[in-house]
């Protein structure tokens, strides 16, 4: 039996945020990873979207060139096969980074290479071996789901862990899911000339809640693919591929597919790790009492960290939660609670799709002020650019007068978004936004408006002058 201080389960990004502290403290430690090295990030998710994404927008941008003055604009023949060589190639150089440099930190008994589950409270085992721990950080990562009815579709059926494998673009997908990554896969795919169509069992896509913005965005995305919302889609195998159908009450959806990607949302891996062997008490949903300011599973030496907690399974989150959970770890058993970041996210499609702060779907709609800006109402960078289109909706607490959140679809809402998240994390009043500068012709001035209407909901009487922008020097 093998006996170290620490054990980290999980080459990903929370495990080797943890690993470089860990280091930097001793070297009585393994890393037991059973998967694929070099983060989910990297491998399936943020990194190569975003390189299939570019190719997609840079493609769609020249078929628009003829409103500025290009020609021939309708000749351009789309090279997929080259398009998905270049997003793997990227998507080498990324892991591979990440695994050399994984593997150059680590002597050969430092890590383990298989799956490992708790054969005690202070033990795991993996590839036969016993290690016994005193503290141990759970970062085993995520995996799609995946409803057991639909494996009978075979290679019919793909996920964010298959799409970037493949060589060729299939002519017809079905997408069934239309959150974050189903809604920027299935864009990129139908600028790049697949014919697709979307599914989503709520009544809204891309994370969205605020009325005005989530059927902003619905027009604006069913204008490059047809969407199906508020119905769970059933798959039939046929000859030809993948039937598709969906029963709503105007009537039954019916579409035949060469394959159906499946964008359901991922399941931490937990179940594998055996934790009631460790003495863990495990909701119906498999998943264990933690907190989610010092990540420890109730009062024992075990912190879990990133997608595997589902808490917020986002890379900057994964990392920041790495940072916390080998804190408390190497403290143990004294643990310290971390204030969370606020919480932010973005939708990579066109337009983009940001939200930051508390969620629509949370606020106490008496307690809070809300107003949506649409960004049609003259903002003259977007228009000489052919971006008009978009919504922003802020909210702010009435008593307090701050900023606590807002979404939003509109061109590059990927830097709106962070620039109000900061203004909510640094906990600021709407009347200290209205006297921050806006330059013109920008696409800010979209968001300026947008606080301008908050400030006049929130002080009727102050927003009637100029007093309450202009600053009076000391």
């Amino acid at each position: 039996m093998r006996k170290v201080k620490y054990v980290i389960l999980g080459a990903g990004t929370s495990g080797l945020t943890a690993l470089s502290a860990i280091k930097k403290e001793t070297e009585d430690f393994v890393l037991i990873e059973g998967g694929a090295f070099g983060t989910t990030c990297a491998r399936v998710g943020c990194m190569p979207s975003k390189a299939l994404i570019h190719s997609a927008n840079l493609i769609h941008q020249v078929s628009k060139g003829a409103e500025f003055g290009l020609q021939n604009v309708a000749q351009v023949d789309i090279d997929s096969e080259a398009v998905l060589r270049r997003v793997r190639q990227l998507r080498d150089r990324f892991t591979g980074g990440i695994q050399s440099g994984t593997t150059d930190l680590l002597s050969e008994s430092q890590l383990i290479k298989g799956f490992a589950e708790f054969t005690g409270p202070n033990q795991v085992a993996v590839n036969g071996e016993t290690v016994e721990f005193e503290r141990i950080i759970i970062a085993t990562g995520s995996r799609p789901v995946v409803p057991a009815p639909w494996k009978a579709l075979g290679s019919k059926l793909l996920t964010s862990d298959e799409i970037f494998e493949l060589e060729t673009l299939p002519k017809r997908v079905a997408v069934i899911g239309l959150g974050i990554i189903g809604l920027e896969i299935g864009q990129a795919l139908a600028r790049l000339g697949v014919e697709v169509t979307g599914f989503e069992m709520q009544e809204t896509i891309g994370g969205l809640s605020e009325p005005t913005v989530t059927a902003e965005a619905i027009a604006l995305i069913s204008q490059e693919f047809p969407v199906y919302l508020g119905a769970a889609a059933e798959l039939k195998n046929t000859d030809q591929g993948v039937l598709v159908t969906l029963d709503k009450s105007e009537g039954k959806v019916e579409v035949e597919v060469d394959v159906v990607l499946g964008s359901l949302g991922r399941r931490p891996n937990l179940d594998r790790l055996n934790l009631a062997a460790a003495g863990v008490k495990l909701d119906e949903r498999g998943m264990p009492s933690f907190n989610v300011n010092t990540l420890q599973i109730e009062n024992k030496p075990i912190f879990i960290a990133g997608d595997v907690n589902g808490y917020r399974p986002i890379l900057h989150e994964a990392g920041y939660e790495g940072k916390m959970a080998v804190m408390n770890a190497m403290s143990y058993p004294t643990v310290t609670a971390y204030q969370r970041k606020t919480p932010l996210g973005v939708a990579f499609c066109d337009p983009e799709i940001g939200f930051f702060g508390r969620a629509y779907r949370d606020l106490d709609k008496e307690a809070a002020e809300v107003v949506s800006f649409n960004i049609h109402r003259n903002n003259g960078r977007a228009i000489v650019m052919g971006e008009d289109h978009g919504v922003i909706s802020l909210y702010a607490d009435k008593v307090t007068k701050r900023l606590i959140g807002g979404e939003m679809v509109l061109p590059h809402a990927e830097h709106f978004t962070h620039l109000l998240a900061w203004a909510v994390e640094n906990e600021m009043t709407v009347i200290e936004l209205v006297k921050m500068p806006f330059y013109h012709p920008v696409l800010e001035e979209a968001i300026q408006s947008a606080i301008q209407m908050l400030f006049k909901a929130l002080y009727p009487v102050e927003s009637k002058c100029f007093d309450a922008e202009l600053t009076v020097m000391q």
